[in-house]
């Protein structure tokens, strides 16, 4: 998160657990005359409902009325993480060990910015990954944005990939006679 979005963050998140919610992260994109204030909400133990996203917009809206941290316009969202869940901190990252990431750094690590790799744990702020290069170490100030990548055939939502044989041809089945 950018220096304001953590100083929004920092605002509204005992708002946000007042409703029995966690703060998940924010992304606060200013542009020219107004911004984008997105937050993301969690819900220990449940799914975030649309209801959790009105509640924590009424309360977080009234709170930014009152202390005014945003000099421009802006748009407020609320949001659930969803599969592709968004990770903001280390401790998120230790979350989700053994999971999949698609990651954007600031600085290049090993001649790349954006890659897909394993969390394979955290050690302080320090991300631990598995990549096709080999084992990363990423210092969490160097992550600019991190999201999980969904596993489409575990939750469902995607079919079963067909065996293959030598070469990745598929493989004709034998008929019985």
């Amino acid at each position: 998160m950018t220096g304001k979005a953590t100083e929004i963050g920092d605002l509204l998140a005992p708002t946000v657990e007042a409703l029995g919610l966690e703060l998940l992260g924010i992304e606060f994109a200013p542009t020219g005359h107004s911004a984008l204030l997105r937050l993301y909400i969690d819900a220990p133990g449940r799914l975030v409902g649309i209801e959790d996203c009105e509640a924590v917009s009424r309360e977080v809206a009234a709170v930014l009325d009152v202390e005014d941290p945003i000099a421009s316009q802006y748009t407020l969202e609320v949001s659930s993480p969803g599969i592709d869940r968004p990770l903001f901190t280390a401790e998120q990252f230790g979350r989700f060990v053994g999971e999949q990431a698609k990651l954007t750094l600031r600085m290049a690590q090993d001649g790349r910015r954006r890659f897909i790799a394993r969390i394979t744990g955290v050690e302080g702020d320090v991300v631990l990954l598995a990549h096709e290069a080999g084992d990363m170490r990423v210092p969490h100030d160097n992550i600019e944005k991190a999201r999980l990548v969904p596993d489409l055939v575990a939750l469902g939502l995607a079919a079963q990939p067909k065996p293959t044989g030598p070469g990745g041809t598929r493989r004709k089945a034998k008929k019985e006679s």
